[in-house]
């Protein structure tokens, strides 16, 4: 008899228990509302602005589609997602939601009608941004065309494809309040910081993230992947072996060739072109404050001695460059002169300690931007096989580095292949 109290009070901390869980995982729905259509051309010119800091077209816009329409595949490790339209359509996009609702899904992950987003759209960041700022790019959203565009359906593996479990994963790493500018710094590194850290979310993809697809606590800004690329670390930017200058830094920052670090290319092509859209203090203000943020940790390479580096892969690679690269990249190359191509063992990519970044360079390429001037370069990996390939990056890899030879070539080649595939 005397367990029976025992077994009404866990009766009683399970109700509650499932009481608080419901509450946690459920989110009201907000009215729709008619799409408003009447705006003051400032605050339009302001919201263009903020919706390029804030990269929404990166995402938000498949390659060949309409305009923030959606449908852009995001693979993250837990499943591949596909961005929504952004457009004001009342059935398909956001053009029943009032400003309010857009408030909500920006600071707090949640759509309209209560859903949880997915933590691939960076409220985490954007919770970070001034009022004035997230009404503005509502604006401007609601100004623009309507597309009809239904979402297509996500691919997610369980557990995460229960979206009410996101509100877990918001309990523990949805933090942080409106930045506020810090009063020993300039105007400009304020700035700086709140577009990176706000709107440019740089962190969501500079950053290692944890088992469950966070940023690490205290490692932001530290260097992550993203799309099978390496997001290099953006600290200590200054005082590295390839280090960089101001005015280096803003101009690959606005998607310019650059001697000693090239251009951008993958993920962080489309990146640039849309900071290449803001005001140009905008960008200067953002590589003022990267370069002001310190180097965490030192990291001393000693390389082991390189198994693909003997000299047939030397005579070999450089066959291939002088057959598949010079055309571009040699040093009597017109296009050094008529379109900036850069010297290949003067760019990043070279200069890196790991080849992931080059490799994909050569297999992706650099495509062109219809409609706007800037580098472009074919891909090569239907063109190159793998022997190639590592013989081609060895010798770019000499004349880049050649007290410390890449070790992992043939590795990091195969995985490039197999996500490929």
């Amino acid at each position: 008899m005397r367990s029976r109290p025992f077994w009404v009070g866990a009766a009683v901390l399970a109700s509650i228990g499932a009481i608080a869980a419901t509450l946690l995982m459920w989110r009201p729905a907000i009215a729709p509302v008619e799409r408003p259509r009447t705006f003051d051309s400032v605050q339009l010119q302001r919201g263009a602005r903020v919706v390029e800091a804030g990269d929404c077209a990166v995402c938000h816009t498949r390659p060949g589609g309409p305009y923030l329409a959606g449908g852009l595949p995001l693979v993250t490790p837990f499943g591949t997602l596909y961005s929504t339209n952004i457009t004001p359509d009342p059935q398909t996009g956001i053009g029943q939601w009032s400003l309010p609702a857009f408030e909500r899904a920006m600071r707090e992950g949640i759509a309209r009608d209560g859903h949880f987003l997915y933590p691939a759209f960076p409220y985490v960041h954007y919770r970070r941004m001034t009022a004035g700022d997230i009404e503005d790019a509502y604006a401007y959203l609601m100004s623009g065309p309507a597309v009809h565009a239904p979402a297509r359906q996500n691919h997610m593996s369980f557990p995460m494809n229960l979206r009410p479990l996101v509100a877990f994963w918001n309990l523990l790493f949805l933090h942080g309040e409106p930045l506020t500018p810090v009063a020993q710094q300039s105007d400009a590194w304020n700035r700086g910081r709140y577009l990176v850290e706000g709107p440019g979310h740089c962190a969501g993809c500079h950053s290692p993230l944890n088992l469950i697809g966070a940023e690490k606590s205290g490692a932001s800004l530290a260097g992550g992947t993203v799309d099978g690329w390496e997001a290099p670390s953006l600290l200590g930017m200054d005082r590295r072996a390839n280090a960089w200058r101001y005015d280096q830094l803003v101009s690959y920052l606005r998607a310019e060739v650059v001697d000693g670090h090239g251009t951008a290319a993958g993920p962080m092509r489309p990146v640039s072109l849309s900071l290449a859209r803001l005001p140009v203090g905008d960008v200067q203000a953002i590589a003022e404050y990267l370069l002001s943020l310190p180097a965490r940790t030192v990291i001393t390479e000693v390389p082991a001695a390189d198994a693909n580096a003997g000299a047939s892969d030397q005579t070999t690679g450089a066959l291939l460059f002088a057959s598949a690269c010079a055309g571009c990249h040699g040093p009597a190359a017109p296009m050094r002169e008529i379109d900036e191509r850069p010297s290949l063992d003067r760019t990043s990519s070279l200069q890196a300690p790991n080849p992931r970044n080059f490799l994909k360079t050569v297999f992706e390429g650099v495509p062109a931007t219809p409609g706007m001037p800037g580098p472009m370069m074919p891909p090569f990996a239907a063109s190159l096989d793998n022997d190639q390939l590592i013989a081609l990056a060895s010798y770019l890899r000499r004349q880049a580095r050649p007290d410390q030879p890449w070790t992992d070539l043939s590795s990091t080649l195969e995985a490039i292949r197999q996500e490929t595939k």
